[in-house]
């Protein structure tokens, strides 16, 4: 199977790499640490991917990438050549040139945004994004006992909206409601996606395979062009 991974973590890994206590919270301090922490970010997915014999590649991207048909274009070559090889592309935005990630208000949002956006772009045939949840539930899990596992998304309606507002993720910058906002992305896109629990062992495996788990959003009926 040919995999693009979209990463997030540089701010962390570089504040854990230059032995800082805490995020810094002025910008162009944000985008240096960012700077810092993708480098390491890489090392280590390098070192990681080896011991499966996969080689990897850094894909750095901005919204003004996509959004100029030449630069997507050059993109697209770009992650079918990797592939052709069986290079692993890893995927992250470009910190050090867009700041409107990491301030939280726009550019592909976050990489929630980001990796569908991605599978859009390569025309997936499945997204899965791995969260510190199993899926979408009925209510927030961490507060309500009753709170039931949405198995499978038809359409993304104002129900599942609310219901993504309620239950947002520790870690990164993606809530939930963001993951809704790219199982939208995708779901126009034609492409189906999972949410499913990272820390289950062996999960991309039973994904793909067709397992039941997680939360599904099936993709459009038809699906519409890039633009």
């Amino acid at each position: 199977k040919e995999i693009i991974l979209v990463t997030s973590g540089a701010i962390g890994v570089g504040v854990g790499r230059l032995h800082l206590k805490e995020k810094p919270r002025v910008m162009r301090e944000k985008q240096a640490i960012a700077a810092v922490g993708q480098s390491e970010l890489m090392t280590m997915y390098s070192r990681l991917m080896a011991d499966y014999h996969f080689v990897v590649a850094q894909i750095l991207l901005t919204k003004d990438d996509i959004d100029d048909p030449i630069t997507r274009e050059n993109i697209c070559n770009t992650f079918e050549a990797l592939l052709e090889r069986s290079i692993l592309p890893i995927v992250n935005e470009n910190d050090t040139v867009s700041t409107l990630e990491i301030s939280h208000n726009g550019s592909f949002g976050d990489n929630d945004a980001l990796s569908a956006i991605v599978a859009k772009l390569v025309q997936a045939d499945v997204l899965l994004i791995l969260s510190d949840i199993d899926g979408l539930y009925t209510c927030d899990p961490r507060c309500h006992s009753d709170a039931t596992l949405i198995k499978t998304v038809k359409l993304i309606d104002q129900t599942i909206e609310y219901l993504g507002g309620g239950s947002g993720s520790t870690r990164g910058t993606g809530g939930m409601r963001t993951k809704i906002q790219a199982a939208q992305i995708a779901h126009e896109a034609g492409i189906n996606m999972v949410i499913a629990n990272g820390s289950i062992k062996g999960i991309i495996d039973q994904v793909l395979s067709g397992e039941e788990i997680g939360t599904l959003f099936l993709r459009a009926p038809t699906t519409e062009p890039f633009s």
